[in-house]
């Protein structure tokens, strides 16, 4: 690639629709930071003294452009007076006070003026700040943010493989908008500089008419605050079509497959500075020669597709190998 650029000058350009010279990259590495501190994840993500030591020693040992102050699918669900169960698993389970019938939202939500004082948004407000005070070295402070349709279909008890246009509500919708908007603001304003938008969701639930403009409003939120949204797509790849339909300000990043090059080829050309790509995480525990060969695809992606971005599709688990993502790295920042 072409060496070493100030993060911040490449944040720069990619506000202002300019193609940078090399992409930002800004793998998601937040949860493997517990096994540092030999924390159970939910004691972990509770405490913003741990989490900010464990990034801190993350941040001295992984060649990017910046560092995951928090990245939890679950956050605006607790805000919201969802009650976690995790039992012996890293992933919990959901529970309201009062168990919704399938169709109707919860009972007793908590307000959206409440999210940013409820759960452990204010851990991850916290450990922004204090990041944002530590790290002198330039870098670029990221969190993560639920999708309006994504974090809906968990408000409706629905899931991933079922979900569709019917089965949420347009009530569900407008509180999920207004929910990560409020923890976004929260957020931009404790210093990030890029929010990761998780959408979860077939294309067939993307096609909502009001899904866009829902999004919108997070996206305009933080290009406000001269920050970068990224939509992150972990579903189908008719997903990312329907979202560069959409015309939205943010950085739109599909999940590298063997059919992506074709798809994006396929569509009218992106601007210059709205394309991502993001690395499978299985792709990150492989060994050789398995992970060379990706590596070399890789590379060969990256050269052709030129995007802004490059993260990977999700948290990075504690068994992934983050020397797998310097040799990464090492391509993309001299």
């Amino acid at each position: 690639m072409v060496g070493r650029i100030d993060s911040h000058e490449l944040l720069k350009r990619i506000l202002q629709g300019t193609a940078p010279p090399r992409p930002l990259f800004l793998p998601i590495v937040f949860s493997h930071a517990a096994r540092i501190e030999n924390l159970p994840l939910r004691t972990f993500l509770a405490n913003p003294t741990k989490i900010t030591q464990a990034l801190r020693q993350v941040r001295a040992h992984l060649r990017s452009d910046g560092v995951t102050c928090y990245f939890d699918p679950y956050v605006e669900i607790e805000a919201l007076g969802g009650i976690l169960e995790w039992e012996s698993s890293e992933t919990p389970l959901i529970r309201w006070t009062r168990s919704p019938v399938r169709g109707d939202l919860p009972a007793g939500l908590h307000s959206v003026s409440e999210v940013i004082t409820r759960g452990r948004v204010p851990v991850a407000v916290e450990v922004i700040r204090r990041l944002k005070s530590l790290l002198q070295d330039g870098c670029l402070l990221t969190a993560g943010i639920s999708g309006p349709l994504a974090l809906a279909a968990h408000l409706m008890q629905a899931n991933r493989e079922s979900v569709g246009e019917a089965e949420i509500s347009a009530d569900a919708l407008e509180l999920a908008s207004e929910a990560i908007a409020a923890v976004a603001k929260a957020f931009l304003e404790a210093g990030a500089n890029l929010i990761f938008i998780r959408e979860e969701l077939p294309a067939s639930a993307m096609r909502n008419p009001d899904w866009a403009s829902l999004l919108a409003t997070t996206v305009n939120i933080v290009r406000f605050y001269q920050a970068i949204p990224v939509l992150l797509l972990s579903c189908e790849s008719q997903s990312m079509s329907l979202a560069f339909q959409q015309n939205l300000d943010c950085i739109i990043c599909p999940v590298l497959s063997e059919t992506l090059p074709v798809m994006v080829k396929g569509l009218a050309k992106p601007a210059p500075a709205n394309l991502g790509l993001a690395i499978p995480v299985s792709e990150m525990a492989e060994t050789p020669p398995r992970f060379e060969r990706f590596a070399a695809d890789f590379r060969g992606l990256v050269t052709e597709l030129q995007p802004a971005v490059i993260t990977t599709s999700g948290d990075l688990p504690p068994t992934a190998d983050l020397r797998n993502l310097n040799k990464l790295g090492e391509f993309l920042i001299a």
